[in-house]
C-alpha cells in the first residue's frame, strides 16, 4: 500500500489524544501495558522516537523485530512501532490469531513507495525481452509485501543491509544477472564489494520504463532499481570533506543505502546492527561521525557520553515517516485494543503472503 493509500485508508486520531499531557499519555500506556501483559507486543524500530521507544519490548531493524513477533507466539496484539513495510512483514511472519497494528497508517517509507508492483511487472517483460531467462529478482526488506511476493514467485530472495552480499552471492549462483529492488545504493555497494564493475551495472528507471546504460548490453551483471532512502541519499562527499577538515581523527562510518560515492571515502560501512555494535565496541575517548537516521545517531551520543558522537551531515532530520508513530498515536492503538475497534489493523493478503514469505524464507535458508 503506498503511503497515499494508507492515508487515504486512516481513521483521523481523535482530538483528545492530541490534548492529553505527555504524563497522561505515558501513564495510559503503562496501564495498557500491565493490564495484557504477555498478550501485548510492542516492537520499535531503531529510528523511532525515545518518547515512544522507551515502550518498547524489544528494538531492532525491521526484520528481527518481525521476526522477534513471529516467535513470539503469547502476544496477540502487535503494535509495531515503524513503517508499513515492517509491520507488514510481521503480519506475514506471525500466526492467523495474532494482529499487527501500524499506530499512525500514514507511516510510510519513500524508498518502498518508489517500486510499485504495475512498475516492476512492467520493468520484468521488458528485462525479459531484453535478456531472456538471466535475471533472478532480489529485493530489499525495505519494500512492499506487494514486491516481495513478485520476487518470491519468480524464484528470488528477499536482502537486508546485513546479508546483502551473501545474498548477491547466492544470487548470482542462480543466474547470470540480477534485478535489485528498490535500493539503487545498497544494490550498488554490495555489488562493488563483491567485485562487480560500475561499468557491468544498469540502471531501470521505472518512470521512464527504461534501461539507463551506456555500451553492450550482454555485459551488464546487475541492474539496480532507480530508488533510494530520502534519509541516507543527503550524507554528501562534502559532509565527509568538511568532517575530515574539521576533526582530522575522527572516524566515519555509514550505512550502505548512502550514494557510492560516500561509502567509498568513508572508513566504514554496514548496517544498523553494524553501527550500533561498532560504536558499543569502540574504545572510550574515540570519536566518530555517523552517517545514518538521526533519532538513532542522538540515542548512540546519549548511551556513549565516553565517546565523541556527531552525525555526518549536522543538518540531517529524522526520518519524517518514522517520526510520524508519536506517544499520542501509540496510545491510540493501545485503546482501540481494549475499545475492539481494532482501528489501523495490517493485513496482507493470503495471495501475498504466500509468495512474499517464499522470498523471505530464501534469504533465511542461505543467510
Amino acid at each position: 500500500m503506498s503511503i497515499l493509500a494508507a492515508f487515504q485508508a486512516n481513521k483521523m486520531i481523535p482530538e483528545k489524544y492530541k490534548q492529553m499531557s505527555r504524563e497522561e499519555l505515558e501513564a495510559r500506556v503503562k496501564e495498557v501495558k500491565e493490564k495484557y501483559g504477555s498478550r501485548l507486543f510492542i516492537p520499535g524500530h531503531h529510528y523511532q522516537k525515545d518518547e515512544v521507544i522507551q515502550f518498547a519490548d524489544a528494538t531492532g531493524d525491521s526484520l528481527k523485530l518481525a521476526q522477534l513477533s513471529a516467535e513470539n507466539t503469547e502476544a496477540e496484539f502487535i503494535i509495531f512501532c515503524g513503517v508499513h513495510f515492517m509491520a507488514e512483514t510481521a503480519d506475514i511472519l506471525t500466526s492467523k490469531s495474532q494482529k499487527v497494528f501500524l499506530p499512525d497508517m500514514r507511516a510510510g517509507c519513500s524508498m518502498a513507495d518508489m517500486a510499485d508492483l504495475n512498475q516492476t511487472e512492467r520493468a520484468w517483460d521488458k528485462l525479459q525481452s531484453l535478456f531472456g531467462d538471466t535475471i533472478l529478482p532480489l529485493t530489499y526488506v525495505n519494500s512492499t509485501a506487494a514486491i516481495k511476493a513478485f520476487v518470491g514467485a519468480n524464484g528470488g530472495a528477499t536482502v537486508t543491509s546485513s546479508n546483502a552480499e551473501t545474498m548477491v552471492k547466492w544470487a548470482f549462483e542462480q543466474k547470470e544477472r540480477i534485478l535489485f529492488l528498490p535500493d539503487q545504493h545498497l544494490g550498488r555497494n554490495t555489488a562493488v564489494e563483491l567485485g562487480v564493475g560500475l561499468d557491468e551495472m544498469a540502471i531501470w528507471n521505472p518512470i521512464s520504463d527504461s534501461l539507463e546504460y551506456e555500451g553492450d548490453f550482454s555485459k551488464i551483471k546487475v541492474i539496480l532499481w532507480k530508488g533510494h532512502c530520502s534519509v541516507h541519499e543527503n550524507f554528501t562527499v562534502q559532509n565527509v570533506i568538511d568532517t575530515r577538515e574539521q576533526y582530522p581523527d575522527m572516524k566515519i562510518i555509514v550505512h550502505p543505502e548512502c550514494r557510492r560515492e560516500v561509502v567509498e571515502i568513508s572508513d566504514l560501512a554496514g548496517s544498523t546492527s553494524f553501527i550500533i555494535n561498532t560504536i558499543e565496541k569502540a574504545e572510550p575517548g574515540s570519536s566518530w561521525a555517523i552517517g545514518t537516521e538521526m533519532n538513532l545517531v542522538n540515542r548512540l551520543i546519549q548511551n556513549h557520553p565516553d565517546k565523541q558522537i556527531i552525525s555526518l551531515n549536522p543538518h540531517m532530520c529524522p526520518c519524517l515517516t518514522m517520526n510520524r508513530i508519536d506517544l499520542p498515536h501509540l496510545v491510540w492503538s493501545l485503546d482501540t485494543i481494549e475499545d475492539e475497534n481494532n482501528n489501523n489493523i495490517i493485513k496482507v493478503s493470503s495471495e501475498i503472503a504466500k509468495n512474499a514469505k517464499l522470498a523471505l524464507k530464501r534469504m533465511l535458508n542461505h543467510s
